[in-house]
């Protein structure tokens, strides 16, 4: 067993079974689009929403009035013009090319090209519709897992976001298996425990899974400097 897969294991024995992004492309794409800036209760409970009144296709979502989208959409969180423009933005890019479920499972390099339209992804959203939606054997990194990665002591800290990036996901990948269920689950795992409890300025160290492994949580803990549920 690897030290990533020991983290990994501790982290499903803490959280239990996670939740994965959506594998359809349009909905992932949705998904991510009702991400922004909203809270993930609100954002599920909309997706629900229209899954109930199936709306989760490119020409159902098209078809749908819009007296009933804006009012699930807004219910989501702020930016509520913004959010429909991505919405119909990324609508017309699939039903413009309804051949791209089946190119991002492809050579990569057809496979960026055919997502790079679609708005609100950039790229971390990119790697993570590749990653779920066309099974690429890609590790994203946001913020989140980027933290929990340093934080752990994988990859080199750079200013430039891209630059620690690279260098975290080199560093994680060299303990990975080549395959599509071990980069899901490093992902869906780590970004989780970058969002709940390795956050940025109040990181909860002290009833953390990986505090024995983590040396900058053991420099918090000794030092004060974390937040505790006591």
């Amino acid at each position: 067993m690897s030290r990533l897969d020991a983290h990994l294991s501790r982290l499903y024995k803490f959280y239990g079974l996670l939740p994965t992004p959506p594998k359809d492309p349009f909905i992932l794409f949705v998904w991510e689009a009702l991400s922004v800036h909203a809270a993930p209760l609100k954002r599920d409970a909309a997706l629900a929403q229209l899954k109930k009144i199936h709306a989760l296709t490119p020409d159902a979502m098209w078809r749908l009035p819009h007296a009933t989208l804006e009012p699930i959409v807004k219910a989501v969180g702020p930016y509520t013009e913004k959010r429909l423009e991505n919405l119909r933005n990324g609508i017309d890019v699939f039903r413009r090319n309804r051949d791209l479920p089946y190119i991002i499972k492809g050579p990569l390099p057809a496979a960026r090209r055919a997502i790079k339209p679609l708005p609100t992804l950039g790229e971390q959203g990119a790697q993570r519709m590749l990653l779920f939606a066309a099974g690429q054997v890609v590790l994203p990194i946001d913020s989140r897992v980027g933290r929990v990665g340093r934080r752990l002591g994988y990859g080199e800290g750079h200013k430039q976001f891209a630059k620690m990036a690279r260098s975290v996901r080199e560093a994680l990948c060299r303990e990975l298996p080549e395959s599509i269920d071990a980069y899901r689950r490093a992902y869906v795992y780590l970004s989780h425990h970058g969002a709940m409890a390795c956050t940025e300025s109040v990181p909860h160290c002290s009833v953390c899974p990986l505090l024995k492994e983590c040396p900058e949580g053991k420099k918090r803990v000794k030092d004060g400097d974390v937040y505790s549920e006591t």
